[in-house]
């Protein structure tokens, strides 16, 4: 859940080495204890009270404790990370205790995903950090190849990473394994950098880095050594799905011309090529040449079940739509879907004028009966304020428009009622009149 993740650095906290009479620890304070006796699992570097290590390294696990000393159970511990602690267990656990419940917990997660996996879906999640009890873990199936995560200063240990690899081997028996950093993370997290050598391959001759993968039919590309997150935005899948049937069931390839789509910050085609199946003509645009480049290659790659014309245009999304709004573009499905615009709560309400200013030019572009799908990736960004930034720009084009769907992230993404950073993705399914 890296989206969502604060990007400030961590206060200072002090830190005392513990003596031999003293058990290494952490206390914390009671709006901490609060929040994980309600069944959160994180714990900020603000809201830590006081810490024992004990001498010589820094350990991956430490116990917490609430200001009284009473035990709310183990942690992983980031000493320079904002997220401080990520609770990993209810009770006192030792480091061998922890990478029995890592294996234990990674199995179920990717059990859990291997009914979404088939014929025409072969790219999942398996396993998504705080949401599987695996707070920084991710791990993303392309096909025959695994993409691993280790997100969390307490994870960055060759132990963690033996029984990853070993628990994916049994599970998926996949041509590769790779450890894929988040750069940002890293800095955060002050975690290793990892070898650039497979953690696993069968062909230890010819190791696999990109691979051909399927959603809902669709082929896609995909390479370790490029592209945004693990290499692609799997939480879309059912999104995807759906818009193309929205579009067939609002008539999109009876209208004339055959219907026009727009899929803004498109990246590398998924809102794009699905809306090729039913619309004629489909523009994509993204600030990324690179993410374009495979975009084109990924159309090429379905050129036998896609008739439409597509094409692909670089620059900068604002600025395109507010040219093409002004010059009377007309379109009759248009897919927002930009990047986290706020990565932390003291940036809302800059995002909100970010979403409005892209809504408004989309709805002063789609055709009456037209279909606009809005997206928001920011966690802090929730549904209430999302709706109303779309309602203020509906009023300001004189646009009325009505809801169809509210849609969140692929089952693979799943939410944790006690966890609300784990639902973070939003997609609003509007027809506008």
């Amino acid at each position: 859940m890296s989206r969502s993740r604060p990007d400030h650095p961590a206060p200072k906290v002090k830190v005392a080495k513990a003596q031999l009479s003293q058990a290494p620890g952490v206390r914390i304070n009671r709006r901490a204890a609060d929040r994980l006796r309600a069944g959160h699992l994180w714990v900020y570097a603000s809201d830590i009270e006081s810490v024992e290590l004990p001498a010589g390294e820094t350990p991956a696990l430490l116990p917490v404790a609430d200001s009284r000393g009473l035990l709310l159970g183990t942690a992983l511990y980031s000493p320079t990370s904002q997220i401080a602690l990520r609770l990993v267990s209810r009770e006192a656990i030792s480091e061998a205790q922890w990478l029995v419940l890592l294996e234990t917990r990674l199995r179920t997660a990717i059990r859990r995903r291997k009914p979404l996996i088939d014929e025409q879906n072969n790219a999942c999640r398996l396993c998504f950090s705080e949401a599987d009890e695996l707070p920084g873990l991710v791990a993303d199936k392309y096909g025959e190849l695994v993409i691993l995560q280790l997100l969390a200063k307490g994870l960055d240990s060759a132990a963690v990473r033996k029984n990853c690899v070993r628990v994916l081997r049994d599970e998926l028996s996949p041509a590769a394994i790779l450890e894929r950093p988040d750069p940002r993370v890293r800095e955060l997290e002050g975690l290793s950098a990892p070898s650039s050598e497979p953690l696993w391959t069968a062909d230890a001759a010819t190791p696999s880095t990109s691979k051909e993968f399927r959603l809902n039919g669709l082929v896609f590309e995909f390479d370790a050594n490029s592209g945004q997150k693990t290499g692609a935005f799997l939480d879309q899948r059912a999104n995807y799905a759906a818009v193309a049937e929205w579009a067939r069931k609002l008539g999109m390839a009876k209208r004339d011309g055959g219907g026009r789509a727009l899929d803004v910050c498109c990246y590398q085609g998924g809102f794009a090529l699905h809306l090729a199946e039913v619309c004629a003509q489909v523009t994509g645009v993204d600030a990324s040449r690179a993410s374009l480049e495979v975009a084109e290659r990924n159309l090429e790659a379905n050129r036998p079940r896609l008739t439409a014309h597509v094409d692909w245009v670089e620059g900068d999304a604002f600025q395109i739509l507010r040219d093409w709004s002004d010059a009377g573009e007309k379109f009759d499905a248009i897919v927002l879907d930009p990047p986290a615009f706020a990565k932390s709560q003291r940036a809302v309400e800059g995002a909100l004028r970010g979403y409005k200013e892209l809504n408004l030019r989309a709805l002063k572009m789609l055709r009456a009966g037209g279909l606009l799908v809005t997206c928001s990736c920011s966690h802090h960004v929730g549904w209430t304020e999302l709706e109303a930034s779309v309602a203020a720009a509906a009023s300001d084009a004189h646009r009325r428009v009505r809801l169809l769907e509210r849609r969140g992230a692929a089952l693979d993404h799943p939410v944790v009622l006690n966890l609300p950073e784990t639902e973070y993705l939003k997609c609003l399914v509007l027809e506008v009149e």
